[in-house]
């Protein structure tokens, strides 16, 4: 019986693959196990099916073998993402610290400016007209050290990271022009920091900042000094025309512009 099983299996191979890969039986077939024997049938079977395959199919792109990397290392490269999330988090949580220290010993107004040039912002104290700003690497002149008792009146903090946090580095100087255009971190919680500066703040540029809604415009009823405010280009502002109505309604004295939108009567009747 083993010898004609061994047989059948060898005339199959033998019509399947040719003479090269028949398996020569000798004396000793009727003591190999069949198992053994089929399993190595099985292996020259798969081995054969992997070269037909690799001969006919064209080899995966550089990308298709990227996706297939990625998800056999699905949850290392979900660790790596959360790392670098946290460590983002982390580093504009230290950017933005409260700058405790410079404020004890040298007073508000050194402290929101050395916090300032650190952001790569720039400012302007009372009286004078000359801008205080970092160069392209980041350096810095230090003279302001030395104007303790100088008032920061124009600071232009647009296009950086600060958020509501740093901006209580600014607490204390009676500033009348602030400027967060392009801020990715001011959201609305930022807006209803800036009710200490009530009294003194005169113009405020928020244009471009990805985070506001009407919910933090609806905070800036406060600053009534106010007297010109830019909300344009505000991408998560709904209805903006009803918007700029109810800023015109609450901010009497106030100058809205307001570019990026559409402000047809059409826009404002659907809505």
């Amino acid at each position: 019986m083993w010898n004609c099983l061994i047989v059948l299996v060898e005339r199959a191979m033998f019509v399947l693959y040719g003479s090269r890969f028949a398996f020569r039986v000798n004396m000793a077939a009727p003591l190999v196990p069949l198992q053994r024997f089929c399993k190595l049938a099985s292996l020259h079977v798969c081995g054969r099916r992997r070269l037909w395959s690799s001969s006919v199919a064209t080899p995966p792109s550089l990308y298709k073998r990227l996706l297939l990397a990625l998800t056999q290392r699905f949850y290392d490269v979900e660790i790596l993402l959360n790392w670098r999330s946290q460590l983002k988090s982390q580093a504009l949580q230290k950017k933005n610290a409260y700058y405790h220290y410079t404020q004890e010993h040298y007073g508000d107004n050194v402290a929101s400016a050395y916090f300032i040039l650190n952001m790569h912002g720039s400012f302007r104290y009372a009286g004078q007209s000359e801008w205080f700003r970092s160069d392209s690497s980041g350096k810095f002149s230090w003279d302001f050290v030395n104007q303790k008792d100088s008032l920061l009146e124009e600071v232009d903090l647009g296009h950086t990271v600060i958020n509501q946090m740093g901006l209580g580095n600014l607490v204390g100087n009676p500033l009348r022009t602030l400027s967060l255009r392009g801020c990715h971190e001011v959201d609305d919680w930022a807006l209803a920091r800036l009710h200490v500066f009530q009294d003194t703040l005169e113009e405020l540029d928020i244009s471009c900042c990805p985070h506001i809604t009407i919910g933090g415009l609806a905070a800036l009823r406060n600053l009534k000094g106010l007297h010109r405010l830019n909300v344009s280009s505000l991408p998560r502002l709904g209805s903006p025309g009803l918007v700029i109505i109810m800023l015109e309604e609450m901010l009497p004295l106030c100058q809205v512009t307001a570019k990026g939108y559409d402000l047809s009567l059409t826009q404002l009747g659907g809505n």
